[in-house]
């Protein structure tokens, strides 16, 4: 018997510009297109890399979560600014890896609403669906169509 799922499945389709730079379009919103390349030398660097995109969704799923527990809490959140700082480092097999990501939340509340914050401060990691996922690894299937051209 199949049990049912509550599996939300998204679409990113990928398509070669020209050496590495690919346009990725997203299923939602729709028609949303967004421009990868590597950085010199192998690439042209003329667009954000994998590498720091995922630096980008990790800052951001981290700063939205935090911002979505400060809403729900009823605490006023003026600026909020996020840095992330990511480490490539050479493996023992001389392969190219983010060996760490750091990220600093900057947001800006008021000074009595600091003790309402705790509980944000406390929980609010555990809701961002992306550094979770990071940190826990993720299972990436690969499967490969060859389209032999004649």
């Amino acid at each position: 018997m199949e049990m049912p799922t509550d599996d939300k499945v998204f679409i990113t389709k990928l398509s070669r510009i020209s050496n590495y730079q690919f346009k990725a379009n997203f299923d939602s919103p729709k028609d949303f297109e967004v421009l990868f390349d590597e950085p010199e030398p192998v690439g042209e660097g003329s667009a954000p890399s994998a590498s720091r995109f995922l630096a980008a969704a990790v800052g951001n799923c981290l700063s939205a979560s935090l911002s979505f527990c400060f809403e729900k809490a009823k605490i006023d959140l003026g600026d909020f600014n996020t840095v992330v700082e990511t480490v490539m480092r050479k493996n023992e097999k001389g392969k190219w890896r983010i060996a760490s990501i750091k990220v600093k939340l900057k947001p800006q509340i008021g000074q009595s609403d600091i003790a309402k914050s705790k509980r944000c401060l406390d929980l609010f990691e555990d809701f961002c669906i992306v550094t979770q996922s990071v940190r826990n690894g993720i299972n990436v299937d690969v499967d490969i169509d060859l389209d032999k051209s004649e």
